[in-house]
């Protein structure tokens, strides 16, 4: 005979089992059907932005009253790095989703990314020093240097080798005099160094530019800001770096480190016979193809040589094609606006907004701070015309759109989009034509959303269950009021339907109880395994997902 009591008992008993204490109290269900990987900025080398595996967030559950803040991941400094998930990962004896966290205070976390729970914490700061701090950049910006609010240890996404569950990322140290950045390679189970790690970042390179001696450029571990995500490709981890408010001498380097030895084998500079050339892109990756070449967009610094735009030696203002080459890069196309001096004599750099590759195309997707869209030819990027520029395609914003944001990309079940949201505009998406190759500005769509003001833009995230409809949703986070160049400003997280864009489907302002704290610039949402993880200035990673 059936018994209700004891039913109801299994019921709850059942129901306890299921359940566990995450580090800030609350009870959440552990079970989960997913176990997508993000290992490295932006999901993939594409940089377009996209988790096109995303099984449980939809246009239809994302709203208020099913959809909000879960749990918090806390950490004991701001956050400028992505997080990153490696999925159905076996830890703590048995599988789970690990989230890792990297904090400017060169502290590395591994959280379970569905209850919160932290695996191991460990600080990487070289014994006897501490993180670099924004003040002891003491020639940036006029000695007022406030791009950094604090510590500037682990700033870049890090990246992940699943088959040696290897974590590399760089961490800076100082003693107030010494300036240091090593690239660590750490085992993501235990958090312990593997085998030759960390290493020390030195380089030179042979020039006559700025700060040479001897016709010898030597790296400055104060001076350059190692701001761009980690690039993971063909066994070798490529770390780029630019400056800090452009206080020079500085160069734009591109240093690859076998993924493992940790041994230096790339050493490229962009500009060994001139000045600047900063790597920033928003803090997005270094984009690459299958055939194992890079795509990077540099910023303001010297073109050419001899009054030649076209040398390839210096590289300023360009997007570049780079192909291992030896123990270099090799310019293998590029592409330089013709008006580079006017955007250099007023800095409006190419290379501010993050950069990526439209997937299963050959088109390269870049910005610059006039507000110019420019689709590239991958492969025939255009070169250097004085006449006017050979590319694919120029699209031109709000001249005020100053391009400092990470734009994202969506292929629908009948639509193809690339989403942009720069400062002092609106988030517009552009349908990309497979057939002529090009954006199609006559049916762009444009949110009425206010967005981000001042000199920095949102950074964009998409998820989708493959391209089947009501499941593409585009995630964008940025200041809410303020300026985020240089204030610590509240953020807010918004999303949106991928395929209609006028439709707003949450944002995490509507309730107290879903608010972020502040924004972290240039730290893109991770949205995987149903959740939304959101890094923010406030010493935590806000987890959203369905209540």
């Amino acid at each position: 005979m059936f018994n209700k009591r004891v039913f109801i008992v299994l019921i709850i008993l059942f129901s306890i089992s299921c359940k566990k204490k995450n580090n800030s109290g609350q009870t959440t269900i552990i079970p989960n059907d997913q176990h997508v990987s993000v290992v490295t900025q932006h999901n993939n080398n594409t940089r377009a932005g996209l988790n096109d595996h995303e099984t449980t967030l939809t246009t239809s559950n994302v709203n208020t009253k099913q959809f909000g803040k879960l749990f918090t991941l806390e950490v004991d400094d701001q956050v400028y790095a992505q997080p990153l998930i490696a999925g159905n990962l076996s830890i703590s004896g048995d599988k789970h989703n690990v989230v890792y966290v990297a904090s400017v205070n060169n502290t590395l976390y591994a959280f379970d990314g569905d209850d919160g729970t932290t695996y191991w914490q460990k600080n990487f700061t070289t014994a006897g020093m501490r993180p670099p701090k924004n003040t002891d950049m003491t020639g940036a910006c006029g000695g007022s240097y406030q791009d950094f609010s604090g510590n500037i240890g682990i700033v870049s996404t890090p990246v992940i080798d699943s088959v040696s569950q290897t974590i590399y990322f760089v961490a800076r140290s100082t003693d107030g005099t010494n300036f240091v950045q090593y690239l660590h390679a750490v085992n993501i189970i235990s958090g312990s160094e593997m085998p030759g790690s960390p290493v020390k970042i030195t380089a030179t390179y042979n020039g006559s530019g700025d700060g040479n001696i001897n016709n010898v450029i030597t790296f400055d571990a104060q001076r350059q800001n190692q701001r761009q995500a980690l690039t993971l490709l063909n066994g070798i981890v490529y770390v780029a770096f630019s400056s800090h408010c452009d206080w020079g001498p500085y160069h734009g380097w591109i240093l690859g480190y076998n993924s493992g030895t940790l041994q230096q084998q790339i050493v490229y500079n962009d500009t060994p016979d001139g000045y600047d050339g900063g790597i920033w892109e928003s803090g997005m990756g270094m984009a690459a193809d299958s055939q194992g070449n890079l795509y990077v967009v540099i910023g303001n610094g010297t073109v050419g040589a001899n009054n030649d735009p076209t040398v390839l030696t210096n590289r300023g203002e360009s997007a570049l094609k780079l192909t291992p080459s030896s123990s270099s890069l090799q310019v293998n196309s590029y592409f330089t606006p013709s008006n580079y001096q006017y955007l250099e004599d007023n800095d409006l750099d190419y290379g501010t907004m993050g950069a990526f590759l439209i997937p299963n195309s050959n088109f390269y997707f870049t910005g610059c701070k006039d507000g110019k869209i420019y689709l590239l030819n991958k492969d025939n990027m255009g070169g250097f015309s004085a006449s006017g520029n050979q590319v694919q395609q120029t699209i031109q914003l709000n001249q005020d759109a100053n391009m400092h944001c990470q734009p994202a990309y969506y292929k629908g079940a009948s639509n193809e989009f690339i989403y942009i949201w720069a400062e002092n505009d609106v988030l517009h998406a552009y349908p990309f034509n497979r057939n002529t190759n090009l954006l199609d500005p006559t049916k762009a769509l444009v949110s009425t959303v206010s967005g981000p003001k001042g000199q920095s833009g949102a950074v964009l995230s998409v998820s989708s269950n493959g391209s089947k409809d009501g499941t593409g949703i585009i995630w964008a986070s940025y200041a809410s009021s303020g300026d985020a160049e240089h204030d610590v400003s509240p953020g807010i997280l918004r999303a949106f339907d991928a395929n209609n864009i006028t439709k707003e489907l949450w944002n995490n302002n509507q309730s107290p109880n879903d608010a972020s704290g502040k924004y972290a610039k240039f730290a893109s949402p991770t949205v995987a395994n149903g959740h939304v993880y959101l890094p923010t200035f406030s010493n935590q990673v806000v987890v959203y997902g369905l209540k």
